[in-house]
């Protein structure tokens, strides 16, 4: 991926410098941003070009769900870096994660368009999608918002719905998909391989008497692929920096490990082919990990030279099937 200019990220559209208002505004929770959610934003940067508006995307974290007590939410595509990484790669300048607490959440539908959009953002268009609902106990529906809008001096648009033939775009099909450790379509979905970030930690160091050391991911906050085996392509941090440059393509599992006892959660290690001398130790770093394609299911093995001879044959399929993949000459594998 090449490098783009990173957005500059609020937590409270109330706390904006005074040249930051005059927007058009998208509303959504772009987890993952998929292919819907880059067409909606393209709309939404020729919206403001017309307009000579500046174009900002109105996201929430942590997730509404976890403060209004309906369930746990569902496992994330994209953390929040990651999602202002792939919302500037689009052109976004400016990106409001807004901090959602119970004081937030108790904002009526008036106090909502007021204090967020006409003074924090000073909207001009605000884009929403059709079940959009805002304000304390999801009082205020889309009328509602053009409604305030008439009367605050911006405008609504409506998302169109944008999908291919296995149907419209989505979080929740990319989510099914990599349940079902169906990367083509997670991919399809989203326009480029899901991807999960973590640090290394020590593991038991297992795969070093197998012969295949293994960088176990700890921290990993995003949707996992079904368990089994997978080529991946692999991506190191810049220390405290949020940048990521290309490192290595590899070998990874995602499992419970049933062979050695077996572990009480799905855990994800990584053996990375051919890494120079000083790039061996990895122990504290962040790596981001791309899910290329799918080699076989877990399962268990009779001992441990079973299971060594079946690790040696899943590194070979993996460098087959990263074999045509360029390493890029700036940033990121994707």
């Amino acid at each position: 991926m090449l490098p783009v200019a990173s957005p500059r990220v609020f937590h409270d559209a109330r706390g904006l410098p005074a040249e930051g208002a005059g927007h058009v505004v998208v509303i959504g929770n772009f987890d993952g941003v998929h292919r819907g959610h880059r067409e909606v934003v393209a709309r939404a940067a020729a919206d403001a070009s017309r307009r000579s508006d500046r174009l900002a995307v109105l996201t929430f974290e942590p997730h509404p769900a976890s403060v209004l007590g309906r369930g746990a939410p569902p496992p994330r595509l994209t953390r929040l870096s990651r999602k202002v990484e792939l919302l500037g790669a689009c052109g976004v300048s400016l990106v409001v994660a807004q901090r959602f607490d119970e004081a937030f959440a108790a904002l009526s539908p008036q106090e909502f368009v007021d204090e967020i959009l006409v003074c924090g953002l000073g909207a001009r268009l605000v884009v929403v999608g059709h079940d959009f609902r805002f304000g304390a106990k999801r009082a205020g529906d889309l009328e509602t918002l053009r409604a305030l809008g008439r009367e605050r001096g911006f405008d609504v648009d409506v998302q169109e719905v944008v999908g291919d033939a296995g149907g419209a775009f989505s979080s929740s099909r990319v989510r099914a998909a990599l349940a079902a450790g169906d990367l083509d379509e997670a991919r399809n979905v989203l326009g480029r391989p899901h991807a999960i970030e973590g640090g290394v930690v020590t593991g038991d160091r297992r795969g070093r008497t197998l012969g295949f050391p293994t960088a176990n991911l700890a921290h990993v906050v995003e949707a996992l692929p079904a368990n089994g085996v997978y080529a991946i392509a692999v991506d190191a941090a810049h220390g405290e920096r949020p940048e990521f440059d290309a490192l290595a393509v590899g070998v990874a599992n995602v499992g419970v490990r049933p062979t050695l006892g077996g572990d009480p959660a799905p855990r994800v290690e990584a053996h990375l082919f051919d890494l120079p001398a000083a790039a061996q130790d990895l122990y504290g770093r962040t790596l981001r990990v791309h899910w290329l394609a799918r080699l076989r299911g877990e399962r268990r093995f009779d001992g441990l030279d079973a299971l060594k001879a079946q690790i040696a044959l899943d590194a070979a399929d993996a460098r087959a099937a990263t074999q045509a993949i360029a390493r890029p000459a700036h940033g990121g594998w994707f």
